[in-house]
């Protein structure tokens, strides 16, 4: 279906799975270019809730009832199934149907300096930060983050310029659909093997990915990764590789605060260009921040503006998001949920005050425990203890095949601080009994688990 969101604007739009954080926002900028805008999802939300407030139709819960033959485009995401309800009907009426990914593609064409950061690990943190030096650099653009960022009051904001910013997930190819002026690779990992057959089809994404970029835009990427030669090699566009010690544009001189925030110069072509303070804590963070500089620089954005933008970001939530503190014990939680996430979120707070640091820890998705299993019971040295909450199940049903408890009872055989709890309730009372003043309670996982957090703190 072409689709011009010029002359279009009387079209009734629908959204199956309309709360999710990428579907909400593409939702929001539809809603304020004035189009008809309706959905649905499984529960009421605060996102669907302000959708509905801008002016959105939604309907709880997905039946067939709830298609009729006045929409004239659906929408939905990869997590949707082949036999929702909702989906068949459409099929049934012959309404054009469109994926998330497409339907983004699709509002990509209407920009011409496209940015697309892709990525296993650090998209949203990446976004975030370039999104702060676009917005300090007065480029008005339209920004999908996948999280919410204070700056834009958000996950989106509707710009008037040709700057589009957006995270590309590869999840089923997702980012295959898109229309990157600028393609960012911030690494190359397992991860969706429910999906990907191995690692090699994965970097084979990546390279596809890459060679939607034009000849006159850039592919920016780390070149310390060593799958990302390959991508490189095969890529017909300009490229910018950064690292700590290897790269275009390498970090010298790193320092970091009391709070593990990093402090640095950066080089390119053996000059130094800037210096950068950051305001959120990690190693992992200054490769971000590099990333984020490459796209500064290719689109000629001064360095004094770049600096001051880095400077700026505090975080995303849910990124090593401070959510409190009770009786001189700080609760912080992260959106980690993949064994090298996990890995850099605990180095980070290794570096942030702390006696003890309690890890509650909620894996996301059977496939991923199952397939990352050797992976995960490595990933928490750094934790001095371990709370395993029971695995949150997404978009999967439980076969049985793998649990917490045989996570637990794998790590257990090195680290005798490893704990599985079945409830919330449980793990808080845990926490109650055993943190002290100046201890770290860190709630880690893509699921729910920030809520341990917070009941910890009521």
């Amino acid at each position: 279906m072409s689709f011009d969101f010029i002359k279009d604007k009387d079209k009734k739009i629908y959204f199956i799975g309309i709360g999710g954080i990428s579907m909400s926002g593409l939702a929001e900028i539809l809603l304020e270019k004035n189009f008809k805008v309706a959905g649905s999802d499984i529960k009421t939300s605060p996102v669907t809730n302000k959708l509905v407030s801008n002016g959105a139709l939604i309907n709880i819960g997905q039946v067939e009832e709830n298609i009729s033959e006045d929409i004239d485009l659906v929408v939905y995401t990869a997590a949707v199934s082949k036999d929702n309800p909702e989906l068949l009907k459409a099929k049934e009426l012959n309404i054009p149907i469109m994926s998330r990914a497409e339907f983004l593609g699709h509002l990509m064409k209407g920009h011409k300096f496209n940015v697309a950061i892709a990525g296993t690990h650090g998209k949203t943190t990446t976004t975030s930060m370039v999104s702060h030096i676009f917005l300090n650099a007065n480029l008005d653009p339209t920004i999908l983050v996948g999280g919410q960022l204070d700056a834009i009051n958000g996950n989106v904001r509707t710009g008037n310029s040709e700057y589009f910013l957006t995270e590309a997930c590869e999840y089923k190819g997702s980012f295959l659909k898109f229309f990157p002026y600028i393609g960012v690779i911030l690494n190359i990992d397992a991860d969706h093997l429910d999906f990907y057959k191995d690692i090699d089809d994965i970097q084979n994404a990546f390279i596809k990915f890459a060679k939607l970029i034009p000849k006159n835009g850039y592919l920016i990427c780390y070149g310390e990764d060593p799958r990302m030669g390959k991508v490189i090699s095969e890529c017909n566009c300009n490229v910018l590789t950064y690292g700590l010690t290897n790269g275009n544009v390498v970090a010298k001189n790193m320092k970091f605060d009391e709070k593990g925030c990093a402090s640095f110069d950066v080089y390119a072509a053996n000059e130094m260009i800037t210096s950068v303070k950051l305001n959120v804590p990690g190693k992992h963070n200054i490769l971000n921040a590099l990333a984020s500089i490459c796209v500064s620089l290719s689109l000629d954005i001064p360095t004094n503006l770049i600096s001051k933008g880095l400077e700026s970001f505090k975080g995303t939530h849910r990124r090593f998001e401070i959510k409190g503190v009770k009786n001189g014990i700080t609760v912080v939680d992260d959106y980690a949920h993949h064994p090298t996430e996990i890995k850099a979120t605990l180095s980070a707070a290794k570096n942030y005050p702390h006696n003890k640091i309690f890890c509650v820890f909620q894996p996301h998705t059977y496939s991923r425990t199952l397939n990352l299993f050797k992976e995960f019971t490595e990933a928490f040295g750094d934790a001095d203890e371990l709370i395993l909450a029971d695995i949150y199940a997404a978009r999967e049903k439980d076969t049985g095949v793998v649990s917490s408890s045989m996570l637990a009872n794998k790590i257990k055989e090195t680290k005798s601080a490893c704990f599985n709890f079945h409830s919330f309730e449980e793990i808080v009372s845990y926490l109650n009994k055993n943190a002290k003043n100046g201890d770290v309670i860190l709630t880690v996982g893509a699921g729910d688990v920030f809520k341990v957090g917070e009941m910890y703190l009521k």
